[in-house]
C-alpha cells in the first residue's frame, strides 16, 4: 500500500502533540503529551530535550492509534516547536544551562527572560541586522541567550558543540542531519535569509561579544540553512524510527516555528489556489494565541515597522517577506487573572461538578450579569474596570520587556461576579494588544481586515467576539481547529513530494470555517474610548516609573 497519510509533530509550552492528516488536510487522528518545565530561578525557565523528545514518541504513538493508521501509511513528516535554546555536547548529550548545574535541564524556553541585561547591550550597539528585529531585540530571541549563557555558564558555553533552535533539534533528532531551518534562523537568531552567499552578519557577532562564534565560522549555530519543507537528509534514522514508532526513511521536511506553523495552516482558509498571492495575503494577519499570541503577515516588499519583529524573507511564505507581532502573555494573562482570584476555587469546582470547563461557567456569568444590569451588550460591563495587559512585559509593538500591567477600577469585591468582570477585562485587554499591533502594521501599507485566527483561545466565544469588536476586524476561523498540527503535516506532505511547495499545500491542505463579524454602532463607539485608555494606562505607567526613578 502506497503511504498517503502525514504525520504533524508540534512541541508547544506545556505539551509534545502529533497529528495525521489526509492530502487534503482532514485530520484523523491526534494526541497530546505533556512536558516538564522547570522555574529555576526568577524569569527563568528551562525544558529538557530528552524529555521533550520522549514526550513526542508517545504522542506519535497516540495520534497512530487515534488515528487507526499503521506507521507505513505515513508518507512525511513535518516538525514545530516553541522558539527555545537546545544546548547539546558533541556527543550530543545534554548540556546545562541552568544555575542548578543539572545536564537535563538543557532547554532555554522562548518566554524565558534572564537576558534582558544582553538584550539592552545588543540594541545599544545599533547594529544595521537589528533593522531586521523591527529595530529592538528581545531577550526571548536566541543571541542574548548566547550571549547570557556565555557570560554566566562559561564551562557549559566551553562544552557547547551545537546550539539549536528547538524545532531544529527536532529535525536533527530524527534525521541526525544538522540542517538549520530559514524559519528559525531568520526570526531568531539574526540570520539574512535575502541575502546572497550566506546570512550570517560577522560583523554583528563580533560587536556584541561573540566573535568566537564568527570566528569558527558559525559551525555551532548551523552552517546549512535551508527552506521550511525541504526534505532533510535520508529521513528517519533507524534509532529516531524506532523511538517514534515509525519507519526508517521515512521523509521529514526542514522544520518551523510552531506560531508560523499556525500561519500556514490558516492564512490560505477559504482561499482558492489563484488567490493566494501577497495582495490578498496583505488583507490578513494570522493570529495563533496560546500562552502568548503571535500576530504574522506577508507582503511583496519588506515593511520596516519599529517594535514588530522583521522584515523577514522567506520565514513562513516562500518568496514573501513576514511581519510578525507578538504579545508575551495572553492566555497566561488571562489565567492569571482568574486563578488569583478570591473566587477562582469555588468557581472551578462548580465547574467540574457541571462537567464545564471554567471559561464556560465565566462565560455564563457574564452573560447573566449582562441581562441583570440591563447593559446594551456584554463588553460594556467593563466601562470602569480597565486592564494594562503587559504583565510580562510588551513584545509588540512598544518593544520593552520591563513593563508591567495595571488593574484600574478595583473594589472590595471577590465575588464569583467580580472575578466574571475581571476575566472580561482581561480578555478585552489582550484584544485591545491586537488591535495595537494590527494599526501599527496598516499604519505601514498593510490593509488588514480580516483575523485568520487558530489556538486555544479561539475555542472560547467571547475571546472571539471581544476580538472582532475591539479590532474591527473578520475572524476567519479554519475549518481545522488544530491549525498548528496543520501547518506541520504540510510540512511533511512537501517534504514528501505529495505537495509542490508551501503555497500549493496551504490552499491543498486548509479550509475556512466559521467566521465572526464585528459588530458597529454603540460597541464600536465604546470600544474606540476603551482603546484610548489601553493607551492612557500605558503612559501612565511611565509616569509612575519616571517619579519613581527621578
Amino acid at each position: 500500500m502506497t503511504p498517503k497519510l502525514f504525520l504533524g509533530i508540534d512541541v508547544g509550552t506545556g505539551s509534545a502533540r502529533a497529528g495525521v492528516f489526509t492530502s487534503a488536510g482532514r485530520m484523523l487522528g491526534h494526541s497530546t503529551e505533556a512536558i516538564r518545565l522547570w522555574r529555576s530561578a526568577p524569569d527563568h525557565a528551562e525544558h529538557s530535550s530528552g524529555d521533550i523528545w520522549a514526550a513526542c514518541g508517545r504522542a506519535v504513538r497516540g495520534a497512530l492509534k487515534n488515528s487507526g493508521a499503521q506507521p507505513g501509511a505515513i508518507a512525511g513528516i513535518g516538525f514545530d516547536a516553541t522558539c527555545s535554546l537546545v544546548v547539546l555536547d558533541e556527543d550530543d548529550r545534554p548540556v546545562t544551562v541552568s544555575a542548578t548545574g543539572r545536564a537535563e535541564q538543557n532547554v532555554i524556553v522562548w518566554m524565558d527572560h534572564r537576558a534582558i541585561p544582553q538584550a539592552e547591550l545588543i540594541n545599544r550597539t545599533r547594529h544595521p541586522v537589528l533593522r531586521y528585529v523591527g529595530g529592538v531585540i528581545s531577550p526571548e530571541m536566541q543571541t542574548p541567550k548566547l550571549l547570557w549563557l556565555k557570560k554566566n555558564l562559561p564551562h557549559s558555553w566551553a562544552r557547547a558543540a551545537r546550539f539549536l533552535d528547538l524545532p531544529d533539534f527536532l529535525t536533527y533528532r530524527a534525521t541526525g542531519d544538522d540542517t538549520r531551518s530559514l524559519c528559525t534562523t531568520v526570526c531568531k537568531w539574526t540570520y539574512l535569509g535575502h541575502r546572497r552567499g550566506g546570512g550570517w552578519d560577522k560583523s554583528y557577532f563580533r560587536r556584541i561579544g561573540l566573535g568566537d562564534l564568527a570566528a569558527e565560522n558559525f559551525r555551532r549555530i548551523g552552517t546549512r540553512v535551508r527552506p521550511m519543507g525541504e526534505p532533510i537528509g535520508r529521513g528517519l534514522t533507524a534509532r529516531a524510527a524506532k523511538e517514534l514508532g515509525l519507519c526508517i526513511g521515512t521523509p521529514v521536511g526542514v522544520a518551523i516555528i510552531d506560531a508560523h506553523a499556525g500561519g500556514l495552516g490558516v492564512l490560505g482558509a477559504g482561499l482558492r489556489s489563484s488567490a493566494l498571492t501577497a495582495s490578498t495575503l496583505e488583507r490578513r494577519v494570522a493570529l495563533i494565541g496560546g500562552t502568548s499570541s503571535c500576530h504574522m503577515a506577508v507582503s511583496a516588499r519588506p515593511r520596516f515597522i519599529t517594535g514588530i519583529w522583521g522584515p523577514y524573507f522567506s520565514a513562513m511564505v516562500p518568496g514573501l517577506w513576514l511581519t510578525e507581532g507578538g504579545q508575551s502573555a495572553t492566555g497566561a494573562l488571562i489565567d492569571h487573572v482568574i486563578f488569583s482570584h478570591a473566587a477562582a476555587a469555588p468557581l472551578l469546582a462548580e465547574a467540574r461538578k457541571s462537567r464545564r470547563t471554567l471559561y464556560e461557567v465565566l462565560n455564563a456569568r457574564l452573560a447573566a450579569i449582562a441581562k441583570e444590569r440591563g447593559v446594551r451588550f456584554p463588553g460594556e460591563l467593563t466601562r470602569d474596570l480597565h486592564v494594562q495587559p503587559d504583565f510580562h512585559g510588551n513584545r509588540s509593538p512598544r518593544a520593552n520587556p520591563t513593563l508591567r500591567g495595571t488593574i484600574s477600577g478595583l473594589s472590595l469585591s471577590a465575588t464569583a461576579d467580580d472575578l466574571a468582570l475581571h476575566y472580561l477585562a482581561a480578555i478585552q485587554a489582550v484584544a485591545h494588544g491586537t488591535r495595537h499591533i494590527v494599526d501599527a502594521m496598516n499604519a505601514r501599507g498593510y490593509r488588514i481586515d480580516t483575523l485568520a485566527a487558530c489556538g486555544g483561545g479561539t475555542k472560547n466565544p467571547v475571546f472571539l467576539r471581544e476580538h472582532a469588536d475591539i479590532t474591527g476586524c473578520e475572524i476567519v476561523l479554519p475549518k481545522e481547529p488544530e491549525a498548528v498540527l496543520l501547518g506541520a503535516a504540510m510540512l511533511g506532505a512537501v517534504a514528501a513530494g505529495r505537495h509542490a511547495n508551501v503555497a500549493h499545500a496551504m490552499t491543498a491542505m486548509s479550509a475556512a470555517g466559521r467566521t465572526i463579524r464585528p459588530a458597529r454602532g454603540a460597541v464600536r463607539a465604546f470600544h474606540a474610548k476603551k482603546h484610548e485608555v489601553f493607551h492612557r494606562l500605558h503612559s501612565d505607567f511611565l509616569a509612575y516609573r519616571a517619579i519613581m526613578q527621578g
